[in-house]
C-alpha cells in the first residue's frame, strides 16, 4: 500500500506568489500519485504564521477549488520555526511522512522524488542540502558558512547547508512531539533525534515572485535560538576567559611590583585605560552571554503555548480551534 505524504508550507506574507506555488505542488503531487509513490489521501498542508496580506484569504479560494490542500491559520505572528512545526504536528496523525519546504519554492520540487525513494529504502529522515550557494549575496554566504562553522566549534551537531526542507516519518514526528522546550531551532534539534538517516542534494532557484520574508532580524533571533538552544559552551568559555584575565592581572601585579622595586616610574596612563575598557567589555559582554541564557529559561518555565492556531480549514470546512503548543 502507498504511503501518505503531507507537504507542509510556512507561508508569511506570500499573496504575490502562493496561487502560483501552490499550482505547482498540486502538479508534482499528482504525478507522484500516478507514479504510485504516494497514496491519493496526500495532501499539501498550508500554514498561514499570521501574515498581514490578503494569504489567508487565498489560501481558503484554494482549499475551496481543491480537496489536496488545507490550511491552518495561526492567531497570530509565531515565526517560521513553529509554523514548520506546527504543521508536522497537525499532519502527523494523517500522515507517513511529511516533507517541509518553504512557499517561494526556491528549493527544487522535483528532489521530492529522491526524498521519497530515500524513505522507501529505509530511512527516517532524509535532509536536503542545498549543493551550493550562488544564488546568495556575499554577505548571506559569508555569515551561513560562519555561522554553520561556528555552531560545530560549540559541540552543536548540525548539518551543513541544510535549512528546513527536509522528510520525517511519522515514527519520528512522534518521538518529536515529545520535545517541549519553547527555543525551538529545529534544524539543530531534529539531527539530535538519530534515526536511520540520508541527504539529497538539490539546487535552489531565484524567487519567481516577492522577497525573502528572512530579515537580518529574523535570520540573527533564528541564529541566536541555535547557539542558545544547542550549547551551553558559550558559558563555559566565559569561565575560560575569566581564568585568563584573572592570570593576566596576577601578572601585572607582579610586574608592577616589580618595576616599583627597580625604581621605574611607569605613567601607566595607556595601561590603566587599556585595562579598564577591557574589563569592562570583557564582563559586559559575558553578561550578555549569560543574560540570553537566563532569558530562555525564564521563557521556558512560563511554559506558554508555542503557537495558538485560530482556524483549520480541509475540503471547505472550516474548524475553529482552541489548538495550542
Amino acid at each position: 500500500m502507498n504511503k501518505t505524504l503531507y507537504l507542509v508550507i510556512p507561508c508569511f506574507n506570500e499573496e504575490e506568489g502562493l496561487q502560483n506555488s501552490v499550482n505547482q505542488l498540486i502538479e508534482k503531487l499528482n504525478s507522484l500519485i500516478q507514479k504510485k509513490l504516494v497514496s491519493d489521501e496526500s495532501k499539501i498542508l498550508l500554514v498561514d504564521d499570521g501574515s498581514s496580506d490578503k494569504t489567508y484569504e487565498i489560501m481558503k479560494t484554494l482549499v475551496d477549488e481543491n480537496t489536496q490542500v488545507c490550511a491552518l491559520k495561526f492567531s497570530r505572528n509565531f515565526g517560521h520555526q513553529n509554523a514548520v512545526f506546527a504543521g508536522m504536528m497537525k499532519a502527523k496523525d494523517k500522515a507517513d511522512m511529511i516533507i517541509s519546504l518553504d512557499a517561494d519554492l526556491q528549493q527544487d520540487i522535483n528532489a521530492i522524488d529522491d526524498f521519497i525513494e530515500k524513505f522507501y529504502n529505509g530511512a527516517e529522515i532524509v535532509y536536503g542540502i542545498r549543493n551550493d550557494r550562488k544564488s546568495d549575496g556575499f554577505f548571506k554566504k559569508t555569515t551561513a558558512t560562519l555561522y554553520y562553522k561556528g555552531l560545530s566549534f560549540l559541540g552543536c551537531k548540525i548539518i551543513p547547508n541544510h535549512a528546513d526542507y527536509r522528510l520525517m516519518s511519522k515514527r519520528v514526528l512522534d518521538v518529536l512531539s515529545n520535545y517541549k522546550e519553547v527555543n525551538l531551532f529545529l534544524r539543530g534539534l531534529i539531527p539530535l533525534l538519530g534515526f536511520k538517516s540520508d541527504t539529497v542534494y538539490f539546487d535552489v532557484k531565484k524567487r519567481d515572485f516577492g522577497e525573502s520574508k528572512y530579515t537580518l532580524k529574523k535570520m540573527l533571533s533564528l541564529a541566536i535560538d541555535g547557539v542558545t538552544s544547542l550549547s551551553i559552551k558559550p558559558i563555559r568559555l566565559i569561565s575560560i576567559l575569566g581564568v585568563f584575565m584573572v592570570l593576566f592581572s596576577i601578572f601585572m601585579i607582579i610586574f608592577s611590583v616589580v618595576e616599583w622595586a627597580n625604581g621605574n616610574t611607569v605613567p601607566g596612563y595607556a595601561t590603566s585605560v587599556i585595562s579598564i575598557w577591557f574589563v569592562g567589555g570583557s564582563i559586559t559582554l559575558s553578561l550578555g552571554v549569560i543574560g540570553e541564557y537566563v532569558g530562555r529559561i525564564y521563557l521556558e518555565t512560563k511554559q506558554r503555548p508555542r503557537y495558538l492556531i485560530e482556524e483549520y480549514i480541509e475540503n471547505s470546512v472550516i474548524k475553529k480551534e482552541d489548538g495550542s503548543n
